[in-house]
């Protein structure tokens, strides 16, 4: 029953996404109803927020379906740092190779943790593949090529920050499982369907589509809450708080949580407060959006355990925080 109110659940969802993709105002005007501009506005953001994250979202269920059909747990056993620090820095290095954002890495970091990967390893690859990647690296560099400064301090905050978070985790948790089980995660239909014989390549797309509407309700609630707030959000008394570069940094990173932009897109976001926003707090922009925002703290709590997530959220505020008002003072 739980299983076919999640299929509905996820197809309505999908649904509402095609009419508010489809829907304009001369429709609109059809039919007598005003929508105020506004709220149109949020429309607007919320279908490009999608339209920015599904792509990632499906190379993420994709790659995660493929680990659960062709990796096993001996090899990823063998493949492993078998050290619990020195391991951390090759779970960043992996991260910097893997062409996904932070909505995208949930499933795959999942997948991997049931498969045997250690919690910190998974919790730095979640925190430097968004940030490191390739195509990251080259939207930052074509969004601020006049000060590459900070395209080589968001790299170089990213892969320290991931390793330095994975290392707190590691500490507060150990080896322990935080990963939130649900019924059909034991005993589902992913289980019912492969005692089915079916080849393992159609194994991989129910897999990935069961992950991918699961995974969609939640970031579609996210992109929801992120647009209405983008909106109504006063730019005019945030501009106020910006006095002192600690407000500013404060400022900027909260902008990144309730933006929620996918970090192949938020330098080009980033670089247009310019004008108005130092380079320490544009800094923290870019670096704490990909670790943290609205829709994959949304993922955060369906995937894990709550306590976990909430002592991870506070543990990336903190680090970040004072990681990018360290550099400000030292090295700006």
């Amino acid at each position: 029953m739980v299983t076919i109110m999640r299929d509905i659940i996820g197809i309505l969802a999908f649904l509402v996404f095609v009419m508010l993709f489809l829907y304009n105002t001369e429709v609109l005007e059809y039919f007598g109803i005003i929508v105020p501009d506004q709220w149109l506005h949020v429309n607007t953001i919320f279908i490009s927020i999608l339209l920015e994250a599904f792509p990632f979202v499906l190379l993420g269920v994709f790659t995660s379906a493929f680990i659960q059909m062709f990796v096993s747990e001996e090899t990823l056993r063998k493949v492993l740092p078998k050290h619990a620090y020195f391991g951390l820095i090759s779970a960043a290095l992996l991260g910097a190779v893997l062409p996904v954002c932070e909505c995208a890495i949930i499933p795959v970091v999942r997948r991997l943790i049931k498969k045997g990967m250690p919690l910190h390893f998974g919790v730095v690859l979640m925190m430097s593949a968004p940030i490191l990647n390739p195509i990251v690296a080259a939207s930052t560099y074509y969004a601020f090529q006049q000060d590459l400064s900070v395209l080589y301090f968001r790299m170089g905050l990213g892969f320290i920050l991931s390793i330095v978070i994975g290392f707190i985790i590691y500490r507060l948790f150990g080896s322990t499982n935080q990963l939130r089980w649900t019924k059909d995660g034991l005993t589902g239909a992913a289980g019912i369907r492969k005692s089915v014989r079916t080849s393992k390549v159609k194994q991989t797309f129910y897999h990935a589509s069961d992950e991918f509407f699961d995974m969609g309700k939640y970031l579609i609630f996210g992109a929801s809450l992120a647009s209405i707030v983008n909106v109504f959000l006063d730019r005019t008394m945030l501009a106020a708080l910006t006095s002192t570069e600690a407000g500013a940094t404060g400022i900027m990173m909260g902008l990144a949580f309730i933006m929620s932009l996918c970090s192949e897109a938020d330098a080009f976001v980033a670089s247009s407060f310019s004008n108005q926003f130092s380079t320490t707090s544009l800094l923290a922009f870019l670096v704490f959006g990909p670790l943290l925002d609205l829709k994959n703290t949304l993922l955060y709590f369906a995937y894990f355990k709550t306590k976990f997530v909430l002592i991870l959220m506070v543990t990336i505020t903190v680090v970040t925080f004072g990681s990018v008002m360290l550099v400000h003072y030292l090295l700006m």
